[in-house]
């Protein structure tokens, strides 16, 4: 998401201990000591090597007592591309103890993107705040109307400095007009080329750009192929273009198709994580940043997840007590029970992660998800027998009956077949109804195994052992 600033030195004993990155647990320490020393010349010098990315870190590490305390002696050194390099929550604790005036001052420097970064998840009234206390009223102006679009798309993501330039306009002119002009973006591979209505029609790499002689016009060395990005694109979506198409630039237009602003490699990296992050935290019932907040947030966003599996759990429960009389009279069936749920939604886990990374990139779709659940219909049953053989072998040899052992390897076929084909149907049905599959589709599927699990082999061993 920043627009990446050139990168320090990092102290001579990081690439000793922990390699390219500069943090290490003697540095932090040191830090620690400065700050609670009030030492605020030692704790710049000790920072003043660091990349911005790596201040952040050190943050964060921080108890939260002492992170006000640092950047009030860490000054000017705690500058607006450390504060986009910040987690969320973090940032938002460190902001509203600062004084709106000084967090405006640190931002004036950003992309727009950035600004944006740092901004959008502050309260309003802090938000206007902050935007009010901004120098230049350009920036302003930018900054808020990208804070108009939805959250977590194109217009939140790009950068409005953006270089664009008629088709008609000679690379000499062009390479003349970004030597003079100082208003150019931090970090730009590409020059946008328009047309009178300021609508995106080609682009030139500057490697096109510094080997072509300076008459040729842009129109004549333009690539015409363009992957236009609306600006209420979801950055999912953005994500996947960039990948799709190899790309380390694209132009961002607003709702009459002129240009507005650019996305480019280094923020679509930051989303291609991000959303890798949220499916992982979401499969679990967890938030992000989840480790930087307080324990009663914590416990509070954990809460409903954990609510939503206990009545999950109370389901399996009663499906196992209408076969409360057929355990009574077999022990061994209670001692067997949990292996035939266990190995079903693992089985299940692997076909429903298998299938929300295939929906995340575009690799399942409805052209070719009956395919997919033919195939992951046949794994489920391929392996459904394997450990029904193995299970089944080892309950027969363990208790000395045959018979059980074939009610465990009969359960065991039809729990895992059933785990492999829904763990493709709730993550596919989740996704026709505009559900993120990794939102719920954990919680159904561990549903769905252990009520099969358990009717199929209490069901099973009522049938044929008692």
């Amino acid at each position: 998401m920043t627009s990446g600033a050139p990168k320090r030195e990092v102290l001579p004993e990081a690439s000793n201990e922990e390699g390219l990155y500069a943090l290490t647990a003697a540095l932090v320490r040191t830090v620690r000591n400065a700050v609670d020393r009030s030492d605020s010349d030692g704790l710049r010098e000790l920072i003043a090597p660091l990349h911005d990315a790596d201040i952040a870190d050190l943050i964060e590490r921080l108890p939260s007592d002492d992170r006000h305390q640092f950047v009030s002696l860490a000054g000017d050194a705690v500058s607006g591309e450390v504060l986009a390099f910040i987690e969320d929550d973090v940032r938002e604790t460190i902001i509203r103890q600062l004084d709106a005036h000084k967090v405006a001052e640190a931002i004036s420097d950003l992309d727009t993107d950035d600004a944006v970064a740092v901004l959008e998840d502050l309260d309003p009234p802090q938000q206007r705040e902050i935007l009010e206390a901004l120098p230049n009223q350009a920036d302003r102006i930018g900054v808020q109307e990208s804070l108009t679009y939805p959250e977590n798309s194109a217009g939140r993501l790009m950068q409005r400095e953006v270089i664009s330039l008629p088709a008609f306009w000679t690379v000499g002119q062009t390479i003349d007009f970004m030597r003079e002009n100082d208003d150019l973006p931090d970090d730009f591979y590409e020059i946008f080329v328009v047309n009178p209505r300021q609508e995106p029609i080609g682009t030139v790499r500057l490697n096109r750009l510094l080997r072509s002689q300076r008459p040729i016009r842009l129109r004549d060395i333009m690539e015409r192929e363009l992957h236009v990005i609306p600006a209420d694109t979801d950055q999912e979506e953005i994500g996947f273009v960039f990948d799709q198409y190899d790309l380390i630039s694209a132009p961002v237009v607003g709702a009459s198709g002129r240009l507005i602003g650019m996305i480019t490699v280094d923020d679509v990296l930051d989303v291609v994580q991000e959303e890798a992050e949220e499916d992982i935290f979401r499969l679990s019932g967890v938030q992000e940043a989840d480790i930087y907040r307080a324990a009663l947030q914590t416990a509070g966003g954990r809460f409903i997840w954990l609510l939503v599996n206990l009545a999950t759990a109370i389901l399996a429960s009663f499906v196992i007590y209408q076969f409360s009389g057929t355990i009574d009279q077999m022990v061994a069936l209670a001692v067997l029970m949990p292996i035939v749920a266990s190995m079903g939604g693992n089985a299940g886990t692997q076909t429903l992660t298998v299938a929300v990374r295939a929906i995340a990139t575009k690799d399942l779709s409805l052209s070719n998800v009956h395919r997919v659940f033919g195939k992951e219909t046949i794994v489920g049953l391929l392996n459904g027998i394997v450990f029904a053989v193995l299970t089944g072998g080892v309950a027969a040899a363990w208790y000395a009956d045959m018979a059980l052992g074939f009610v465990i390897g009969g359960a065991m076929v039809i729990n895992m077949l059933v785990a492999g084909m829904f763990g493709l149907i709730i993550p596919v049905v989740l996704w026709r109804l505009r559900i993120d599959p990794a939102t719920a589709a954990g919680v159904l599927l561990t549903t769905v195994t252990d009520v099969i699990g358990f009717l199929a082999f209490l069901g099973l061993a009522g049938m044929f052992l008692l």
